[in-house]
């Protein structure tokens, strides 16, 4: 074969085609191939994820939060799918580049495995070169394949007599790029069943843990909280339906029989470091508590309530020396810190001022779903989950606000968020047609650590009319209610609000998430048809 460009012939319609899926399937290849070696190191040095999790880091707020209100808990699939359609367009266009230039167009393919090893080592949990293998390996092979497919598109002469030739090396190239394609696929789809070694401890650890029972359990879920309408929240959150908010595009895996928990800092007397069968051998208590996350808006689905199993922070803290302010204490901010590298900055008086603050490993009767914090996370009723739910907990830090801005502070939200009181109308749906009659509308509120003591809702312009509450579990716990609207035939506006233990009633105005949670009334427009 001719290496210089004189002896290739001129490119057709057809060989840009071809050089387009050239530029793509190599693309794809360095990505399988990355994926490989990630699952045999740990998932998290491949490439997407690296840079996906970069992404994360470094996007604005509002598009953040834009992203939240559009996509919700899909929000992760979706930006993981647009770096895979980014990369794909890239990809495409270094292979027209390397119909021109190919050496070119390879070193663009090395140049994006460079970056993705880049921000694989700067991983806050990265604790190892080898995490840039993956994106380097996955690179050369993609180059090595565009340059090869490239070269073999122009590798027959321009003259006459080559045209059967110039087809036979385009069906070379197809069979080059079948072959590899398929193989590229079978390797990543092994590499992910077999997964990282660490990902197979996780999940065996997690198989095979037994949870204590609670010293102080949880009552039984008081009769009448669950009221019986159709369309209302389940009063317990099933896991498989409880919200996952957080910034992991990967769930972190972590071996229960692995992890510790460091406890430390100013004003620490006695540091810990706790194994989770040390944890667990403390006083375990079991409790109703919801959580809510700052970015759900008002009506939004960004909240739920669950059965924890756990031992009281404020106990391991003071079995450390520690104090609160109030009595002393130098530190005034507990910072948590994540596997992830996620840090969650929440007031060590609210931890310590006797409220259900936990460090938990269960949720409803079974060990934490990796997805929401395994082996253990923390929870503080009262306080938004951005500063207070920190989950996959590996370190306590006592500090203070003025010397540490946990992970969300800097990027503009409030140090200290305490959970504003919200109601939810779950039924009726907005734009429903219900039939003219008796209407049953119903939904949620809650005031965590307060309480809900009273919920009205208005129909259009008109009176407020108070609803009956459900049997009020706890008051770290939401609270169903229900109204018999008799409905008339038109279009309505259906709107409720709700007051908390200390009296105080929502206000009506309508904020936004940030800086520390939205505030508003909830309404729905729906239309009652004629019976």
């Amino acid at each position: 074969m001719n290496a210089t460009r004189p002896a290739h012939r001129r490119p057709t319609r057809t060989d840009r085609l071809l050089a387009l899926v050239a530029g793509v399937l190599s693309g794809y290849v360095a990505l399988a191939v990355a994926d490989i070696l990630a699952g045999l190191i740990r998932h998290e040095s491949g490439p997407v994820t690296a840079v996906g999790d970069a992404v994360v880091d470094r996007t604005p707020v509002a598009i953040e939060q834009w992203a939240i209100r559009t996509f919700g808990t899909n929000d992760k699939v979706v930006l993981l799918l647009g770096i895979v359609v980014v990369l794909g367009l890239i990809a495409a266009a270094l292979g027209l580049l390397a119909l021109r230039h190919p050496t070119a167009g390879a070193a663009g393919v090395l140049g994006f495995g460079v970056v993705g090893a880049l921000a694989a080592v700067t991983r806050p949990d990265s604790d190892s070169a080898l995490d840039a293998l993956p994106s380097l390996v996955g690179a050369v092979a993609g180059a090595v394949l565009l340059y090869v497919l490239v070269r073999r598109l122009l590798a027959s002469d321009a003259d006459e007599p080559a045209r059967a030739a110039a087809r036979a090396d385009r069906r070379g190239f197809l069979v080059v790029a079948a072959a590899t394609g398929l193989t590229a696929t079978v390797g990543a789809a092994l590499g992910r069943a077999i997964g990282p070694p660490a990902q197979a401890g996780a999940t065996a650890s997690r198989n095979a843990l037994r949870l204590p029972r609670p010293q102080s359990a949880a009552p039984a879920v008081p009769r009448g909280a669950q009221l019986d309408v159709p369309g209302i929240s389940r009063f317990i959150t099933p896991n498989a339906d409880f919200y996952r908010i957080d910034t992991a595009l990967l769930v972190p895996q972590v071996d229960a029989d692995e992890w510790r928990l460091r406890v430390h800092g100013a004003g620490v007397r006695r540091e810990l470091t706790l194994d989770l069968r040390e944890l667990m051998s403390r006083e375990v208590v079991e409790r109703d508590i919801t959580l809510a996350c700052v970015s759900n808006e008002v009506g939004g689905p960004l909240v739920g309530n669950a059965r924890w199993l756990g031992v009281r922070l404020a106990d391991l803290l003071r079995e450390a020396g520690v104090r609160p302010p109030s009595e002393g204490g130098p530190a005034d901010q507990l910072v948590a810190r994540s596997v992830d590298g996620m840090t969650i900055g929440t007031p060590v008086e609210a931890v310590m001022d006797g409220r259900d603050a936990l460090l938990a490993f269960g949720m409803n009767g079974e060990p934490l779903p990796f997805d929401h914090g395994f082996p253990v996370r923390m929870l503080v009723p009262g306080l938004y989950g951005y500063v207070s739910a920190c989950k996959w907990l590996e370190s306590l830090e006592l500090t203070t606000f003025d010397a540490y801005d946990a992970y969300w502070v800097p990027r503009g939200w409030a140090a200290e968020a305490p959970v504003k009181t919200q109601s939810r109308i779950d039924t009726p749906r907005g734009l429903a047609r219900p039939a003219a009659g008796t209407v049953m509308v119903a939904g949620v509120a809650w005031a965590q650590h307060r309480g809900i003591s009273r919920v009205e809702v208005r129909v259009d312009d008109g009176p407020w009319r108070e609803a009956r509450l459900g049997t009020e579990d706890s008051r770290d716990t939401w609270r169903q209610w229900v109204h018999p609207w008799q409905a008339e035939p038109g279009r309505h506006t259906l709107t409720v609000r709700a007051t908390d233990g200390t009296g105080a009633t929502q206000p009506e105005r309508r904020t936004d998430t940030m800086p520390d949670g939205a505030a508003g009334w909830h309404s729905v427009v729906v239309t009652v048809e004629a019976p």
